[in-house]
């Protein structure tokens, strides 16, 4: 069980943190939780955690303000745990962890805003098709907030990228990092192809960490006919568990493309995404075959990941 405070440390923020989920397994049912496994069940199956374990750490997650318990069935009455605010909180440090480890852990300590092939983060993205998307809404450019997957479009094409030059300038560093450099061009592309999008009934998203006032700028500059989403509070990347890659004053997310149908199943991925205009060919073949406006046989494309698409 996690450990109470020493009296000499009260006034410390880390220790009081590392109180609540500096345990091995707390931290995990928060992961889990984020990637929307809500049921004790569910959670169980995915850490292989014992019952006895679990049932201590959803209590004292939700004694320390991280989780609650909202009914989802009567007679016998069952719940499901889901993040407090408190708890969402807790997102922006768990994706802080993934990207350090990613980097000096996994990998070789470069910085770099892609990655090999052969690397773990790509492993994570190869595996996400069949994956379904838990609900969540992030900050859109034109306002308000709205699911990142489009209800009524047969498949939405989520485009994430580092950040875009404009209106705020980019760190210096910027173009020494590799895969960071080509925003705005990908954002181009998407606009050329977004008829091509629509006839095939998918819906486009562009997420970024950028806020929404600066993705409003973009959009607003490049006149583009789809939405830019913001990740800024990385819901999206810590549901899915999106590489990042730490530059200038924040995280952001490394350049992906993925292929949702309407219900929320990841059906494709492309990562690393090498060749941008390649990637933004590839997304619409995948988009028209989720469709069902496409033959089977896809053209060859980026290092990706996928389901049977049909």
């Amino acid at each position: 069980m996690p450990r109470a405070v020493p009296e000499r440390d009260a006034d410390c923020a880390i220790a009081q943190s590392a109180a609540v989920i500096g345990d091995w397994w707390s931290i995990l049912v928060v992961r889990e939780v984020a990637r929307g496994r809500l049921r004790f069940d569910d959670l169980q199956h995915e850490l292989g955690i014992s019952r006895k374990v679990l049932t201590e750490r959803l209590v004292h997650l939700g004694e320390s303000g991280v989780l609650e318990r909202v009914p989802y069935q009567r007679g016998p009455v069952r719940y499901e745990y889901r993040l407090t605010e408190a708890g969402r909180g807790l997102l922006p440090v768990l994706v802080t962890m993934q990207d350090w480890a990613d980097r000096w852990l996994l990998g070789d300590g470069t910085l770099s805003g892609s990655a090999a092939p052969d690397s773990a983060e790509a492993a994570r993205m190869l595996a996400l098709p069949g994956t379904r998307l838990p609900a969540l809404t992030l900050p859109a450019h034109t306002g308000g907030e709205l699911d990142p997957v489009d209800p009524a479009a047969a498949a939405t094409v989520l485009f994430c990228y580092p950040a875009t030059g404009r209106p705020a300038p980019l760190p210096e560093e910027w173009n020494a990092v590799p895969g960071a450099v080509g925003c705005t061009l990908e954002n181009r592309l998407f606009r050329e192809a977004y008829p091509d999008f629509r006839a095939a009934g998918a819906a486009v998203h562009g997420v970024s960490t950028q806020r929404p006032d600066e993705q409003r700028a973009f959009a607003t500059a490049e006149e583009l006919p789809f939405t830019l989403l913001s990740d800024a509070d990385v819901r999206l990347a810590a549901a899915l568990r999106l590489p990042t890659f730490h530059v200038g004053q924040g995280l952001r997310l490394k350049r992906s493309v993925l292929v949702v149908d309407r219900e929320r199943v990841v059906r494709h991925v492309l990562f690393p995404v090498t060749d941008i205009p390649a990637a933004v060919d590839r997304a619409l073949a995948v988009a028209r075959a989720v469709a069902g406006e496409a033959p089977a046989a896809l053209p060859a494309g980026p290092p990706a990941a996928s389901s049977p698409a049909g």
